[in-house]
């Protein structure tokens, strides 16, 4: 009989709560998608860096995943308590019956073993055809050969997501079984009838906080922006958060006090149609959920942060592939090392090494059995030099105090790197880049690592002057030009003082570079080459010279696919579970609600409102609730992508506002449709 009973309970109940069916089976499906993502690549053709690289993003994506579940555990928990809410007057009758609270908790039992059971075969079949796709992702991110693709079925993501979701529901059977043996009668009977007592707080008080809350707020943002360059530590980052998170409790609690208040207090307002009933049930419903308000408004936050600078990074490092990784190669070697002997001995480099360290590329390859220039068809030779007589506090000058004051962090002892013109224009010529004239007086700085091109700019607009190998120099122009040497997948040129080229006192000679294009063009054969160049690091040769060091565009690009993938993958994985839970606890929160409240509307009815000022009612009081958190979400998140762009512009901001409009695009569609979904089922449930 409680089998049946149990049956007929979840087909009931199906429509009513399709939400929390939608979401246990999308959080099955995401679940399961995200775990499956090696089970295809193994069938792919990808290079043994390319697999070294997924087999990181999947360990990585592992140790989320068990975050994940904490977090789609939590929203299980949550959604059960709410639907044994809905069912109180239910239960109570069972009670009155003569059910003992053992075959109640039966019940529940046997229900969520249903939902389980089916919410695990749906989401993992609709997880098995959206892997498909997302394997197809996977390949043409690491450009796989597609002609083995093969439609697979993860069994180990399948028992892992079993697994995990099994222990939930195990979870949710305890719950719910210590619930029901703590309810009694009279309180399931009469929760029905039972009004949530709106507290009217002091308004004083209220507008107090507000400020006090607004104040500090403030102070977290300042901190994280313009005061960015003091969170030198991680304990230095935390106190900002610390102090957000406590905000935003005491704006939310302190804005439940307020809203009917002001409302009040302008009755135009208040008692125009049904704004009246639409304010008390926020102000009721607000009341009662600070907590979760601010866990909601935070996840919130976290979603739109994590998904635009995960977007940010993918879509920067793809579109710097090209223009920071222009050529093939470029090789480098140290030069001169016996000037500091001790700095280098530091670093572990061998006597030998810094003894030999007068040697250029090409002449080093020789010795290490190759010439390099064979496989050129054509490469450029290029010199960089440094001394102490030129760090960052020259370069500076009278603007020196004032940066570390500022910036305490800075090394401002290093030394510049020094370049010719005619050496850094034949770069440019190579790189596509501009190329520059120098009169005999002047210097350039070249960089485009933003936080350290804001501080050189300060120097130059001073019109600062240098001394370079005992040449006095003026800037040419009062900000940094844009440029670089070193291929890679970001902005890391801190900055470069080009002179010409009579300054340079050739003893200084710091790092000697060729930099060119192959004569091979097919990947494999590049592969090949690049292979044959890496396997001289087992020379036994490099105990007593250096190899010179390499940057190659087909490095920088399986580094960059991989990075881009990382960040992407798990941006959307954690962006997705967040949303959901995010609009799945407001929906179901919504949803009992409703139920609640359904006598509510039916005495709206009687007293003459008819069907199109109900819904509007109904539609308003469901949009406030979901927009509540996410404008205050979205206020913290203007400062706090600020803050990350701070801390990730390595990878270059030209790509923000696509990826906002992308992380917009996931709000409106999960977001939106949860909010759709919830109204249309309030609207169900009052008929």
């Amino acid at each position: 009989m409680l089998f049946k009973l149990s049956l007929k309970n979840i087909t009931k109940s199906f429509k009513d709560y399709a939400i929390y069916f939608l979401t246990l089976i999308l959080g099955v499906a995401i679940f399961y998608v995200f775990n499956a993502l090696d089970s295809q690549t193994v069938m792919m053709n990808v290079s043994s860096s390319a697999q070294d690289i997924i087999k990181l993003m999947m360990n990585m994506l592992s140790g989320v995943s068990v975050f994940v579940s904490f977090i789609l555990g939590f929203l299980i928990i949550y959604a059960s308590r709410f639907l044994i809410k809905r069912r109180n007057k239910e239960f109570g009758i069972y009670l009155t019956l003569g059910m003992s609270r053992r075959k109640i908790s039966l019940i529940l039992f046997f229900e969520t073993l249903f939902i389980g059971l089916i919410s695990l075969i749906i989401g993992i079949g609709l997880g098995t055809i959206l892997s498909q796709f997302m394997s197809l992702l996977v390949a043409n991110m690491f450009e796989a050969d597609l002609t083995k693709f093969t439609f697979v079925f993860s069994k180990a993501s399948a028992l892992k997501t079993v697994i995990y979701f099994g222990i939930m529901y195990l979870l949710v059977m305890i719950f719910n079984t210590v619930v029901i043996s703590k309810c009694k009668l009279i309180d399931l009977l009469a929760s029905s009838k039972t009004n949530e007592k709106i507290k009217l707080k002091n308004p004083y008080l209220c507008v107090i906080i507000f400020i006090i809350a607004s104040i500090i707020l403030g102070k977290a943002y300042y901190m994280v922006t313009y005061d960015v360059h003091t969170l030198s530590e991680v304990t230095d980052i935390i106190k900002p958060i610390i102090m957000g998170v406590i905000a935003t409790f005491l704006i939310i609690w302190s804005l439940s006090g307020l809203i009917l208040r002001i409302s009040m207090s302008r009755p135009k307002f208040y008692y125009k149609g049904l704004n009246s009933f639409t304010i008390r049930q926020f102000s009721s419903k607000i009341n009662t959920t600070v907590v979760s308000m601010t866990i909601i408004c935070l996840m919130l936050f976290i979603t739109i942060c994590f998904l635009s600078a995960c977007l940010t990074i993918k879509n920067s490092m793809n579109a710097n592939m090209k223009k920071l990784a222009p050529v093939d190669a470029q090789f480098a070697t140290l030069m001169n090392m016996d000037k500091d002997y001790d700095y280098y001995r530091g670093f572990g480099y061998s006597d030998n090494q810094i003894k030999n360290s007068h040697i250029k590329v090409t002449d080093m390859f020789k010795i290490f059995g190759m010439d390099i220039t064979k496989y050129f068809k054509e490469y450029i030779e290029v010199n960089t030099y440094a001394t102490h007589g030129l760090t960052m506090n020259d370069t500076l000058g009278s603007k020196l105090q004032m940066m570390k004051d500022k910036f305490p962090f800075l090394n401002y002892s290093t030394e510049e790197t020094i370049m010719k013109i005619s050496d850094y224009n034949k770069v440019a010529a190579m790189y596509g880049n501009k190329k520059y004239t120098l009169k005999k007086d002047e210097y350039i700085i070249i960089a485009d690592f933003e936080s350290l091109v804001k501080i050189r700019n300060v120097a130059l607009e001073n019109n600062e002057v240098i001394k370079v190998f005992n040449h006095s120099l003026k800037p040419k122009y009062q900000k940094c030009q844009d440029g670089f040497i070193d291929m890679s997948s970001n902005h890391i040129n801190t900055g470069i003082v080009v002179v010409p080229d009579e300054v340079i006192d050739e003893n200084y000679l710091n790092q000697n570079y060729i930099i060119g294009n192959y004569k091979v063009k097919d990947k494999d054969k590049i592969a090949a080459l690049e292979n044959k160049i890496n396997a001289l690091r087992k020379n036994p040769k490099v105990t007593d010279y250096l190899l010179p060091s390499g940057n190659t565009k087909y490095d920088i690009r399986e580094a960059t696919i991989g990075l881009s993938a990382m960040v992407t993958f798990i941006g959307i994985y954690l962006g997705i579970i967040f949303l959901i839970s995010s609009a799945a606890i407001l929906a179901l929160k919504e949803l009992s609600e409703s139920s609640d409240n359904r006598e509510r509307f039916i005495m709206l009815r009687k007293l003459g409102a008819d069907e199109k000022m109900i819904n509007k009612a109904l539609f308003r009081q469901i949009l406030i609730f979901f927009m509540f958190p996410l404008v205050l979400a979205l206020i913290h998140s203007v400062f706090g992508i600020m803050f990350a762009m701070n801390i990730l512009e390595v990878f270059g901001k030209e790509e923000l506002f696509s990826s906002i409009i992308m992380t917009a695009i996931f709000i409106v569609f999960i977001y939106g449709g949860y909010f759709l979904i919830t109204y249309l089922c309030s609207k169900n449930i009052i008929k």
